[in-house]
């Protein structure tokens, strides 16, 4: 052991030693000379299974235990309640010797629990930012008590916070918690995806004068094993039928504990439906679990158990609900249908197998419809290259998505006004708005727009101004504040709850008819009754395949994958870990894009006035093309339609002779000063987020501009989409 070993706490160092631990890895004693020699923050960015949860307790723990705060000392904030509840039971395990306790907080945890740790605050406070709201605005007098003492601040995963409003959220929240303590704590960031550690820091500081610390270490080498494979399904085959591509998928999985990443829902369900029909087939056990968030807690906690369990062998498909780092044993493998979004969701997947000095061993299985006479556009196999070109960026760049720091986040401007009335009662005009507008996610936010929200919000009756001027929740305000969906910033499910009996089996978001059948938890249920007051359907078991309802999933791709999709098919590269199918279809789709001339053109004429649009641009970039089209070329060119699957291919209709003038307009356009703001009109107000129905038009149409479209991206990046 080295000399950082020797100033850990004792009872610490007899866990070390009770553990076989030989040494503290490099990462865990890189933050703990930051913890116990600096008072900055620290960004721990360390591979999966790097040992980052104890590079950030060890040293937090030693210091708590020195010198024992007067209030809790230290908040731990998780992105979901599952990863609270399996950091709970390391801590305890490292604690248990140790006077401080530690508390989770959330919706699960009885409030006889919740109720002794007010009384007492004291130790380590773990929570989800959607319950540290609800202390803010239920415990605002005792925040000084609670809080008081507060030494640090631990973020988990914080990728999955960075860019997002549930993240804007948390650095408002610990902003507000400084304002009334006086005392700024000191933070730690705990990732295994980060693309601009620059970002990561500046993000972590907000509203804080400290530096960040982000140790650099010397990566070690990572035992990768990687496959990818590609299916032709014919027509509803991969929902309903046995066919090569479930068979080659129940064989990976096959008596092993083996984790099936999927990118929504209805293809959990679907997969897992196939694999138990082919396991009923051969006479094997049913060893098959579904998880994601319209599954019943007890059915995701069944899950994960089965999954932990040495020795016997577990199969669960998921969303991106067990992606982030919840403890479920040794994985033997990884299967991703289809492609993952982003690279950073690929490394956050191809790291929950392989741990504990296990090759990291990942599967990619593709699937593509059989298209009789399909156009040419749907001809490429979308899913199979972008696969391909997040494996590339990462094995061959080390690349990862940098985050977008939201610029005028609005509907959480409305929630965090919302919440500050409702914690003080009444408030001030200027002290409210000197609270609100101070805080760093606020920055761009100008004293005219917080204005304008206030007259708003007392217009529509959400805020009421008093006889002395003083600003109080109105009754329609009331409503909202009082629910406690409040608390969390991104919209609730408007789910229906399934029961069996007297079981709860999950939610769907469609409502079927009486006696018609679905799928959920890898099974087939008929509908008996549907209570809609209650929002409440009972179902009984039975055999066969079911619908699954719910709709595809969603998320944006960044420039970088698009274009590195384009190199895939262009270039002539054999990738080493193509399956024959796969190396076969990329062949194949490589002469079709040779042949279009996609290696030197980014447009495609089709008979009848039609061109296809290959613009190799992020989700913003192309949407922002999308809208440059329909806003300035739909008169001059005399456009009919356009369509296309974003951020692949556009389709535009146009009569004959203005096809030659789509390019030379487009080339015109990039090369323009056009302002943002013309891309969307006087009458449009996208509503995006939770709370944008209580956001004035203008204010709206502000925040899309600037937040979901990329004007930048395409002036900019244009001239590298056309060539290889």
């Amino acid at each position: 052991m080295n000399k950082t070993f020797n100033r850990l706490a004792p009872f610490i160092q007899e866990y070390i030693y009770n553990n076989n631990w030989t040494e503290l890895r490099p990462i865990q004693t890189a933050a703990s000379e930051v913890i116990f020699d600096t008072d900055a923050h620290l960004l721990v960015a360390a591979g999966t299974a790097a040992g980052k949860t104890e590079a950030a307790f060890l040293p937090v723990i030693t210091v708590l235990h020195a010198e024992n705060p007067r209030s809790i000392g230290v908040i731990y904030i998780g992105p979901i309640k599952a990863l609270i509840n399996d950091q709970f039971e390391r801590l305890n395990e490292l604690l248990r010797e140790a006077d401080i306790p530690v508390i989770p907080w959330h919706g699960d945890v009885a409030q006889s629990h919740k109720n002794k740790a007010l009384k007492n605050p004291r130790g380590i406070l773990q929570i989800t930012p959607e319950s540290l709201e609800s202390l803010l605005i239920n415990k605002n007098d005792d925040l000084p008590r609670l809080f008081g003492d507060l030494r640090f601040v631990i973020i988990d995963e914080v990728h999955a916070f960075m860019g997002t409003e549930r993240g804007c959220q948390i650095l408002c929240q610990l902003a507000r918690i400084a304002q009334v303590t006086g005392k700024q704590h000191r933070r730690i960031g705990l990732s295994a995806t980060l693309g601009d550690y620059e970002l990561a820091q500046a993000w972590l500081r907000s509203d804080t004068d400290k530096q960040v610390i982000t140790p650099k270490l010397e990566a070690g080498k990572r035992n990768i094993k990687l496959a990818l494979e590609h299916f032709y399904i014919s027509d509803g085959a991969l929902s309903y039928e046995t066919n090569a591509y479930s068979q080659y998928i129940y064989n990976l999985s096959k008596n092993s504990k083996c984790l099936i990443f999927a990118n929504n829902k209805a293809q959990t369900e679907s997969i897992v439906a196939a694999l138990r029909q082919i396991a009923a087939q051969e006479k094997e056990p049913d060893i098959y679990h579904v998880h994601h968030g319209s599954i019943a807690a007890s059915l995701r906690q069944q899950a994960e158990n089965a999954m932990r369990e040495k020795d016997k062998p577990a199969v669960t498909a998921a969303t991106l609900t067990l992606e982030v780092g919840v403890d479920i044993g040794n994985l033997e493998r990884v299967i991703q249908l289809e492609a993952p979004m982003s690279v950073a969701s690929f490394l956050q997947r191809l790291g929950r197998a392989g741990r504990r000095g296990k090759p990291s061993d990942m599967r990619f299985v593709c699937a593509e419809e059989v298209l009789d006479e399909a156009p040419i556009y749907e001809q490429i196999p979308w899913q199979l290259i972008q696969s391909i070109a997040i494996i590339q960026l990462y094995m061959q760049e080390r690349w990862v998505e940098p985050f977008k720091p939201v610029k005028y986040p609005f509907s959480l401007l409305y929630h965090q006004t919302m919440s500050i009335i409702a914690a003080n009662c009444e408030i001030s005009p200027a002290n409210l708005a000197k609270r609100v507008l101070a805080l760093s996610t606020f920055q761009y936010i100008s004293q005219d727009d917080y204005r304008l929200l206030l007259n708003y919000l007392v217009g529509i009756d959400h805020i009421q101004k008093t006889d002395k001027g003083r600003l109080i929740l109105g009754m329609n305000g009331e409503k909202i504040v009082n629910r406690f969906q409040f608390y969390a910033v991104f919209p609730e499910n408007l789910e229906f709850a399934v029961n069996c009996n007297a079981t709860n089996i999950g939610s769907i978001a469609m409502i079927p008819t009486v006696g018609s059948e679905f799928g959920l938890a890898g099974r087939t249920w008929q509908v008996l009754d549907v209570d809609f007051r209650k929002k409440s359907i009972s179902v009984k078991p039975t055999e066969g395949q079911g619908s699954v309802f719910w709709r595809g999933g969603s998320g944006a791709i960044h420039t970088k994958v698009l274009q590195r999709m384009r190199r895939v098919l262009c270039e002539d590269t054999e990738y080493s870990y193509l399956q024959p199918n796969a190396l076969k279809r990329l062949k194949q789709v490589r002469e079709l894009v040779q042949g279009l001339g996609l290696d030197e053109n980014y447009i495609v004429r089709l008979p009848k006035g039609k061109c296809i649009i290959f613009p190799w641009l992020g989700t913003a970039g192309f949407k922002t093309l999308e809208r440059m089209l329909n806003t300035f070329c739909r008169e001059s060119l005399e456009i009919k339609s356009i369509g296309g699957s974003c951020p692949y291919y556009i389709t535009v209709r146009l009569p004959r002779d203005k096809v030659d003038n789509l390019e030379p307009e487009i080339t015109s356009l990039c090369t323009q000063r056009i302002i943002p703001e013309h891309l969307v009109s006087e009458a449009e107000a996208p509503q995006l987020q939770k709370y944008d129905e209580y956001i004035p038009y203008p204010l709206l149409r502000k925040a899309f501009v600037h937040d979901y479209l990329d004007l930048n991206d395409v002036m900019l990046r244009y001239e590298a989409s056309l060539s290889c």
